[in-house]
C-alpha cells in the first residue's frame, strides 16, 4: 500500500467528485494520504477532511507565494490547530522566487516563522522551493528540522545537501517525464531510504496521463519509473517510500 506524502483534494478541480475518488483510493492501493495546505483557507480545508476521512491526515501551513495573506493573528491560529491529533506536518511553507511576488524578504520572513513553529509544536517541515536553493539551505541550517523537499527541482549535489540536514525528497510525476533528466539522475544518485512518493494532485500527473488532472491513483506510475531507473522491483519502491513517510510523519 502507498502512502501519497503530498495532496490538494480541497483544491476546486476537486469539487464535482471528491468523495467519489476519495473513497475509491484505498481499492487502487493508496493506503493514506497527506492533504498539505497551501494558505490559511487549505489549511483549514486540509483539516475538514482528516475528520471526514480516516485515511486522509493534513499539514498545515502558508505556500511562499501567499505569505502576504500571514499576520501575528494567523500564525497563532496555525498554532494552536497543529496541536490536532491529525495534524502531521507544517506546510507548504519555503521560498519560491520564480515570480516577482511576494517580496522575497517577506516570503524569507514568513518562511523563518513557520520553520520557527515547526520547531516548538514537533512537527516535521515540507519545503517548497522554487529558484531559490541557496536562500532555502540557508535558512534550513538554522534549525534542526526534518521533513521534506517538496517537488525536488534541483541538483544531485544539492539533495545529499538537504539528505545530510535530515530531508527527504519529494518525488513525483515529473520524474516520468522526458525531458526531466536532472531528476531522474537525482533518483539514480540518492538512497531510496531517502525518497517519499508524492503526486501534488491535481498538479503534475505523471506520464501516460500528462496534462490531465491528477489524483493518488496515478501514483504508481512514480513507483515504476523510481523501480526502472534504480534497477530495482516495484515492490521494494513501495515498501521502503511507505516506510520512509512513516517515519517522516510519525504515524
Amino acid at each position: 500500500m502507498i502512502i501519497d506524502s503530498h495532496a490538494h483534494y480541497d483544491d476546486e478541480a476537486f469539487e464535482e467528485d471528491r468523495d467519489n475518488l476519495l473513497q475509491s483510493m484505498q481499492s487502487n492501493g493508496i493506503e493514506k494520504i497527506i492533504n498539505v495546505g497551501a494558505n490559511i483557507k487549505g489549511s483549514r480545508a486540509s483539516i475538514a477532511l482528516s475528520e471526514q476521512y480516516p485515511f486522509i491526515y493534513a499539514a498545515v501551513g502558508v505556500h511562499p507565494s501567499d505569505t502576504e495573506e500571514l499576520n501575528e493573528e494567523k500564525m497563532a491560529w496555525l498554532k494552536e490547530v497543529s496541536k490536532k491529533e491529525k495534524v502531521v506536518a507544517i506546510g507548504e511553507i519555503g521560498l519560491d522566487y520564480y515570480w516577482p511576488e511576494p517580496d522575497r524578504e517577506i516570503q524569507k520572513k514568513w518562511f523563518i516563522r513557520q520553520m520557527e513553529l515547526a520547531q516548538e509544536v514537533n512537527l516535521p517541515v515540507i519545503i517548497h522551493s522554487r529558484d531559490a536553493a541557496q536562500d532555502t539551505v540557508e535558512i534550513l541550517k538554522q534549525f534542526p528540522a526534518n521533513g521534506v523537499i517538496h517537488c525536488y527541482s534541483y541538483s544531485k549535489e544539492m539533495a545529499q545537501e538537504y539528505i545530510k540536514m535530515g530531508f527527504y525528497i519529494g518525488v513525483g510525476g515529473v520524474v516520468t517525464f522526458k525531458n526531466a533528466k536532472k531528476l531522474k539522475e537525482v533518483v539514480e544518485n540518492i538512497p531510496l531510504t531517502s525518497i517519499v512518493l508524492e503526486t501534488d494532485c491535481p498538479y503534475m500527473a505523471p506520464e501516460p496521463n500528462r496534462g490531465k488532472r491528477n489524483n493518488s491513483a496515478y501514483i504508481r506510475y512514480v513507483a515504476e519509473k523510481i523501480a526502472e531507473l534504480k534497477g530495482i522491483t516495484y515492490e521494494e519502491v513501495v515498501e521502503q517510500t511507505e516506510k520512509n513517510a512513516r517515519d517522516m510523519y510519525r504515524l
